[in-house]
Protein backbone atom coordinates (compact mmCIF):
# COMPACT_ATOMS: atom_id res chain seq x y z
CA UNK A 1 0.00 0.00 0.00
CA UNK A 2 1.53 3.22 -1.16
CA UNK A 3 0.40 6.42 0.55
CA UNK A 4 0.22 9.50 -1.60
CA UNK A 5 1.46 12.52 0.27
CA UNK A 6 -0.39 15.26 -1.68
CA UNK A 7 -3.96 14.01 -0.97
CA UNK A 8 -3.08 13.44 2.71
CA UNK A 9 -1.63 16.94 3.14
CA UNK A 10 -4.59 18.50 1.32
CA UNK A 11 -7.03 16.57 3.51
CA UNK A 12 -5.25 17.72 6.68
CA UNK A 13 -5.22 21.35 5.49
CA UNK A 14 -8.90 21.32 4.52
CA UNK A 15 -9.92 19.61 7.78
CA UNK A 16 -7.91 22.06 9.90
CA UNK A 17 -9.36 25.01 7.97
CA UNK A 18 -12.92 23.82 8.48
CA UNK A 19 -12.34 23.06 12.17
CA UNK A 20 -10.55 26.28 13.12
CA UNK A 21 -12.60 28.41 10.73
CA UNK A 22 -15.78 27.08 12.29
CA UNK A 23 -14.45 27.81 15.77
CA UNK A 24 -13.49 31.35 14.75
CA UNK A 25 -16.91 31.99 13.19
CA UNK A 26 -18.64 30.64 16.31
CA UNK A 27 -16.54 32.92 18.55
CA UNK A 28 -17.13 35.94 16.33
CA UNK A 29 -20.81 35.64 15.45
CA UNK A 30 -22.32 33.66 18.33
CA UNK A 31 -20.37 35.22 21.22
CA UNK A 32 -18.49 38.46 20.50
CA UNK A 33 -20.92 40.14 18.14
CA UNK A 34 -24.04 39.82 20.36
CA UNK A 35 -22.09 40.96 23.44
CA UNK A 36 -20.57 43.87 21.50
CA UNK A 37 -24.09 44.95 20.50
CA UNK A 38 -25.26 44.79 24.13
CA UNK A 39 -22.30 46.89 25.30
CA UNK A 40 -22.41 49.45 22.49
CA UNK A 41 -26.12 50.18 22.90
CA UNK A 42 -25.54 51.49 26.43
CA UNK A 43 -25.32 55.27 26.65
CA UNK A 44 -21.80 56.51 27.37
CA UNK A 45 -19.79 53.65 25.86
CA UNK A 46 -17.35 55.00 23.26
CA UNK A 47 -15.67 51.73 22.38
CA UNK A 48 -15.14 48.23 23.70
CA UNK A 49 -12.84 45.28 23.16
CA UNK A 50 -14.09 41.84 24.16
CA UNK A 51 -11.93 38.88 25.09
CA UNK A 52 -13.82 35.65 25.76
CA UNK A 53 -12.00 32.77 27.41
CA UNK A 54 -13.32 29.50 28.78
CA UNK A 55 -14.04 30.88 32.27
CA UNK A 56 -13.84 34.69 31.91
CA UNK A 57 -15.19 37.46 29.74
CA UNK A 58 -12.96 40.53 29.79
CA UNK A 59 -14.33 43.83 28.56
CA UNK A 60 -11.93 46.69 27.90
CA UNK A 61 -14.07 49.80 27.81
CA UNK A 62 -13.60 53.41 26.83
CA UNK A 63 -16.32 55.47 28.50
CA UNK A 64 -17.57 59.03 28.38
CA UNK A 65 -16.94 61.05 31.57
CA UNK A 66 -20.34 60.74 33.28
CA UNK A 67 -21.28 57.18 32.34
CA UNK A 68 -23.19 55.18 34.94
CA UNK A 69 -20.75 52.30 35.42
CA UNK A 70 -22.96 50.27 37.76
CA UNK A 71 -25.85 50.61 35.33
CA UNK A 72 -23.60 49.41 32.52
CA UNK A 73 -22.56 46.33 34.51
CA UNK A 74 -26.19 45.60 35.35
CA UNK A 75 -27.16 46.01 31.67
CA UNK A 76 -24.37 43.65 30.53
CA UNK A 77 -25.23 41.02 33.14
CA UNK A 78 -28.93 41.15 32.24
CA UNK A 79 -28.86 41.43 28.45
CA UNK A 80 -25.59 39.55 27.87
CA UNK A 81 -26.41 36.62 30.15
CA UNK A 82 -26.82 34.21 27.23
CA UNK A 83 -23.26 34.94 26.08
CA UNK A 84 -21.60 35.30 29.48
CA UNK A 85 -23.25 32.25 31.02
CA UNK A 86 -21.25 31.02 34.00
CA UNK A 87 -18.12 32.93 33.02
CA UNK A 88 -16.77 35.65 35.27
CA UNK A 89 -17.16 39.19 33.94
CA UNK A 90 -14.06 41.37 34.28
CA UNK A 91 -14.11 45.05 33.38
CA UNK A 92 -11.10 47.15 32.50
CA UNK A 93 -11.97 50.81 32.02
CA UNK A 94 -9.44 52.92 30.13
CA UNK A 95 -8.12 55.73 32.27
CA UNK A 96 -8.69 59.14 30.65
CA UNK A 97 -8.48 61.11 33.85
CA UNK A 98 -6.96 64.53 34.18
CA UNK A 99 -4.26 65.58 36.60
CA UNK A 100 -6.91 67.27 38.74
CA UNK A 101 -9.06 64.11 38.93
CA UNK A 102 -6.00 62.11 40.00
CA UNK A 103 -5.30 64.65 42.76
CA UNK A 104 -8.91 64.46 43.93
CA UNK A 105 -8.79 60.67 43.99
CA UNK A 106 -5.51 60.74 45.91
CA UNK A 107 -7.17 63.00 48.49
CA UNK A 108 -10.18 60.67 48.84
CA UNK A 109 -8.32 57.36 48.70
CA UNK A 110 -7.54 57.05 52.42
CA UNK A 111 -11.12 57.60 53.57
CA UNK A 112 -12.45 55.32 50.81
CA UNK A 113 -9.99 52.56 51.77
CA UNK A 114 -10.97 52.91 55.42
CA UNK A 115 -14.68 52.67 54.55
CA UNK A 116 -14.01 49.60 52.40
CA UNK A 117 -12.01 47.89 55.16
CA UNK A 118 -14.72 48.60 57.74
CA UNK A 119 -17.49 47.69 55.26
CA UNK A 120 -19.08 51.08 55.88
CA UNK A 121 -19.95 51.67 52.24
CA UNK A 122 -22.14 54.73 52.89
CA UNK A 123 -19.04 56.52 54.18
CA UNK A 124 -17.59 56.35 50.66
CA UNK A 125 -20.27 58.66 49.25
CA UNK A 126 -19.89 60.94 52.28
CA UNK A 127 -16.17 61.33 51.73
CA UNK A 128 -16.71 61.93 48.00
CA UNK A 129 -19.34 64.57 48.81
CA UNK A 130 -16.88 66.31 51.13
CA UNK A 131 -14.31 66.23 48.36
CA UNK A 132 -16.78 67.67 45.83
CA UNK A 133 -17.61 70.60 48.14
CA UNK A 134 -14.13 71.99 47.56
CA UNK A 135 -14.45 71.98 43.77
CA UNK A 136 -17.54 73.14 41.91
CA UNK A 137 -16.72 71.27 38.70
CA UNK A 138 -16.19 67.90 40.39
CA UNK A 139 -18.97 65.34 40.17
CA UNK A 140 -18.27 62.32 42.36
CA UNK A 141 -20.54 59.32 42.78
CA UNK A 142 -20.28 55.94 44.45
CA UNK A 143 -22.61 53.07 43.62
CA UNK A 144 -22.69 49.52 44.88
CA UNK A 145 -23.89 46.11 43.79
CA UNK A 146 -23.42 42.65 45.28
CA UNK A 147 -19.81 42.33 44.04
CA UNK A 148 -18.25 45.79 43.63
CA UNK A 149 -18.28 49.42 44.62
CA UNK A 150 -18.13 51.74 41.60
CA UNK A 151 -16.57 55.17 42.11
CA UNK A 152 -16.89 57.74 39.33
CA UNK A 153 -15.16 61.11 39.27
CA UNK A 154 -15.82 63.63 36.53
CA UNK A 155 -14.95 67.24 35.84
CA UNK A 156 -17.11 67.42 32.72
CA UNK A 157 -14.24 66.95 30.26
CA UNK A 158 -12.61 63.82 31.61
CA UNK A 159 -13.60 60.97 33.86
CA UNK A 160 -12.01 58.51 36.26
CA UNK A 161 -13.69 55.19 37.02
CA UNK A 162 -12.60 52.97 39.89
CA UNK A 163 -13.99 49.49 40.54
CA UNK A 164 -13.41 48.29 44.08
CA UNK A 165 -14.23 44.64 44.87
CA UNK A 166 -16.36 44.21 47.98
CA UNK A 167 -14.56 40.98 48.85
CA UNK A 168 -10.91 41.88 49.46
CA UNK A 169 -8.15 39.51 48.41
CA UNK A 170 -7.54 36.85 51.00
CA UNK A 171 -4.10 36.23 52.45
CA UNK A 172 -2.95 32.67 51.93
CA UNK A 173 -0.09 30.65 53.26
CA UNK A 174 2.71 30.49 50.78
CA UNK A 175 4.16 27.00 50.35
CA UNK A 176 7.64 28.25 49.47
CA UNK A 177 8.37 30.09 52.71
Amino acid sequence: MKLRIVPIVLTVIVSASVLFGGWYLYQQFALRSPLANVVSEYEGVKSSHIDIKQDTVTLKLELEPETNLRGLVEHINKDGKSVIGKRTLKLEVEDHSSEQLNKWWDAAMLSVAEAMDNKQYTDIQSSLDNLAKGAAELKATAQIDDQNVYVSLSDGKSGKFIILPRQPGKMEVWNHA
